[in-house]
């Protein structure tokens, strides 16, 4: 299928994965590959946890998600709680926006905020991460059908009027970790529409000495098969996480998608030469951007 106007593409590459990294120990390599596979063979115990209380669910999810983590060597450093002041109360959902660097920010943020996830629809057929990402009841959003996209938009919106909290990468397509695209404002309309704020979230990957890497980026022709590989070899990977205070949705998405953009750059852009604010492309039942 051929891409369309708004799909979003990265410039991102090969050339932007690191050439030489801190390696793990071929035994570390071993019971992290072992890891991996428990979790595979573990996923179909998601269906429980979906039917248990909203907040024992979370801490499940969490502990899980944070078990994964360590077993890859991923340390995780978290600032600010989803769950302190400002935080959702029990009468309706979250949208939780954040960049998008790799497969690993799913477990980031689950670790941090459980959370249901709009992905890519492809995801579903990956063999190993498809398997789980089934399990979460993951939102598939298939970005060369620019159509479907009202769709999901409205899934979006039942689910945080259900009291859901859903993530969505806004940039639609994962980027190195030094560059970064767009807020696509499309997805702030169902926290518009369900009345429900919007929690950005910042997210950086480090090496032990606090450097910014590009170590867990998933970018350029890379599988996702040689990108676990990767994973599993790199040492010393931290997960830095910027937990910012709740966005009231207001009237206008694209508002809305660059208050978030600022918060989770770290108040480091312009809004007024950024590109979100470039005008729209009209799709049927909703705008694209």
């Amino acid at each position: 299928m051929s891409a369309h106007a708004w799909m979003p593409v990265s410039p991102c590459g090969d050339g932007c994965l690191p050439t030489t990294l801190p390696s793990a120990s071929v035994a570390r390599r071993s019971l992290r590959w072992v890891a991996v596979l428990a979790a595979v063979l573990a996923s179909p115990a998601l269906v429980l946890v979906r039917v248990l209380p909203r907040r024992r669910k979370a801490a499940v999810v969490r502990i899980g998600a944070r078990t994964l983590l360590r077993a890859l060597g991923i340390r995780l450093v978290s600032t600010g709680s989803p769950d302190g002041p400002g935080g959702p109360d029990e009468s309706g959902g979250e949208l939780v926006v954040a960049g998008h660097v790799s497969w690993v920010d799913v477990l980031v943020l689950a670790a941090v905020t459980p959370a249901a996830f709009v992905a890519r629809g492809d995801l579903l057929e990956w063999r190993l991460l498809g398997t789980v990402a089934r399990r979460m009841r993951v939102i598939p959003l298939d970005r060369e059908r620019l159509r479907a996209l009202p769709g999901v938009v409205a899934e979006v919106t039942e689910r945080l009027r259900d009291g859901d909290r859903i993530v969505v990468f806004p940039e639609g397509t994962t980027w190195c970790g030094r560059a970064y695209g767009s807020f696509r404002p499309a997805m702030f309309q169902a926290a518009i529409d369900a009345g429900r704020p919007v929690r950005p979230i910042g997210l950086r990957y480090e090496l032990g000495d606090g450097t910014l890497t590009t170590g867990p980026c998933f970018v350029g022709d890379e599988t996702i098969g040689q990108s676990i590989a990767r994973m599993v070899r790199l040492r010393d990977i931290r997960a830095r996480v910027r937990v910012e205070p709740l966005e009231h949705p207001g009237l206008c998405r694209r508002e809305l998608a660059g208050r978030c953009a600022q918060a989770v750059r770290g108040g480091s852009i312009d809004l007024a030469a950024h590109d979100i604010l470039d005008p729209s492309i009209e799709v049927v039942g909703a705008e694209a951007a």
